[in-house]
């Protein structure tokens, strides 16, 4: 095996970097940050899609076949390229194998996101859910902000149409700290988030005592001097350094850092944060539901304690258009249309906390969820907690497991979920026949859910539901 801790650009002869999963979202920001700083970018996906559209339109150079042939001359030389890849690549790919066999330097991406942390004071945000959120609204708070802060996302932010936000000055990084592989053991925080410690992944920890102490690990790496925000009621025990100051929140009363004086009105949703010597009143959230309190909470006790003001909060909070497919509005349904809303919830409390949104910001209205399972063994390590969650809904649809990196196990498929949906009405639905099911339905309320690759049909489902409407009028 190659080096694969040492290596960053800034202090390497490195001028080229090579991305083996160009198009998965963790790797478009640092494709996006290093074109940035003048290198040359090119990589490998097995498919096209909207985001790697949008990297080759910046320059990235990206080929969708695994023929090491593919591989353009620029970056084949290993004195001055650097391979970069991510763990949902499986080990076979005919590029990763070729660059490890002809002596390339080969790093995970999360060693190279770990040495931007340890040059930077970096605001690391954790959670089996409620990071992508927590983070983007991290972002841009700062962003608007004086303090500034270069941001690696795990999702699009709206308000800026990337994943990745620039900053020549701010010595503040905010960063998505990734479970998954354990990758966030490669970061070096000032500031640590952990949102929530749901049991997921279990292919890579065994159980939830091996998840928990993942996270415990995580919080070991803050920084001396450095804060550790924890949600109230995790399992976790925190192993922080001394000097590490740890502190609660909640979107409840009994965080250190909360919300009080929650008022829903008008299509609005505002609270007051409350904090050590710290009171903000009349906070307006840009994406207006429920779920989105605790992670506002956390995203302002994080900015505040960087050095952003209470005004910068308001305005960051208030402007936030959300990330991509985080609770993503499409159709607002408010001139009695059908509603359209994406959102990427995988784990079961996403799904119930998603259902239970929807179903308190459209009260009496009918809600059918087209949910996308993702991954083989995540379908059966939970799937009595999904069929829970998912019997909230009033209807229920569901493709075939999206398996991502992994092979099929015998007896797992979406039935394992949907056998014991409770909803009265619930049916599979292969996902090639999914906007055929859609075109010869009617729906009140439609939710897209999962974190697969079911959000490439929206424009084509949106599309419909306009369609439809201009019929109908």
């Amino acid at each position: 095996m190659n080096r694969q801790e040492n290596i960053h650009p800034s202090d390497s002869p490195f001028r080229n970097l090579y991305f083996v999963g160009a198009g998965g979202i963790g790797m478009a920001n640092l494709e996006r940050y290093f074109i940035s700083k003048g290198h040359k970018v090119a990589g490998y996906d097995r498919s096209p899609s909207t985001l790697t559209s949008e990297l080759e339109k910046e320059g990235v150079e990206i080929t969708f076949n695994d023929d090491p042939e593919e591989i353009p001359e620029a970056f084949r030389n290993p004195a001055d390229t650097l391979v970069v890849y991510t763990p949902a690549v499986p080990a076979d790919c005919p590029i990763l194998s070729w660059f490890w066999k002809n002596g390339f330097e080969v790093v995970k991406r999360a060693a190279l996101l770990g040495k931007i942390t340890r040059s930077t004071s970096a605001i690391c945000i954790s959670g089996s859910h409620g990071k992508t959120t927590t983070c983007s609204m991290t972002a841009n708070i700062l962003r608007e902000s004086s303090v500034g802060c270069n941001a690696f996302l795990g999702g699009i932010l709206r308000n800026t149409g990337s994943n990745l936000v620039l900053s020549e000055s701010s010595p503040w990084s905010v960063i998505e700290a990734d479970e998954y592989d354990r990758s966030f053991h490669q970061l070096s925080p000032a500031i640590a988030v952990v949102t929530s410690t749901d049991p997921d992944h279990l292919d890579i920890y065994g159980d939830e005592e091996g998840y928990l102490e993942g996270f415990a690990h995580f919080t070991s790496l803050i920084r001396e001097g450095g804060y550790l925000l924890l949600h109230t009621g995790l399992k976790l025990k925190p192993r922080t350094a001394e000097g590490v100051r740890t502190m609660t929140y909640s979107g409840d009363p009994d965080g250190d850092w909360h919300a009080e004086e929650i008022c829903y009105g008008n299509g609005t949703l505002s609270f007051t944060l409350a904090g050590p010597s710290v009171r903000i009143e009349r906070i307006e959230l840009g994406v207006p539901v429920e779920i989105n309190i605790d992670n506002a909470v956390a995203a302002a006790a994080a900015s505040l304690l960087a050095g952003a003001t209470a005004d910068d909060v308001r305005r960051g909070l208030k402007s936030f258009k959300g990330a991509k497919r985080r609770f993503e509005v499409w159709r607002d349904g408010k001139d009695g249309s059908t509603v359209l809303i994406d959102d990427y919830g995988h784990s079961p409390n996403e799904v119930k906390a998603s259902i239970r949104s929807v179903k308190k910001l459209y009260p009496g209205r009918k809600l059918t969820v087209v949910f996308q399972p993702h991954l083989y063994t995540r379908t059966r390590d939970f799937a009595a907690d999904f069929a829970r969650a998912l019997s909230e809904a009033d209807q229920v649809i569901m493709p075939e497991i999206y398996p991502a990196r992994e092979l099929p196990i015998p007896g797992v498929d979406s039935n394992l979920i949907l056998k014991d949906v409770k909803s009265e009405n619930k049916r599979f639905c292969e996902r090639k026949n999914l906007l055929n099911l859609i075109k010869n339905s009617n729906f009140d309320i439609l939710m897209t859910l999962g974190a697969a690759d079911i959000d490439r049909l929206l424009p084509e489902i949106n599309g419909i539901l306009e369609e439809r409407q201009r019929v109908e009028k």
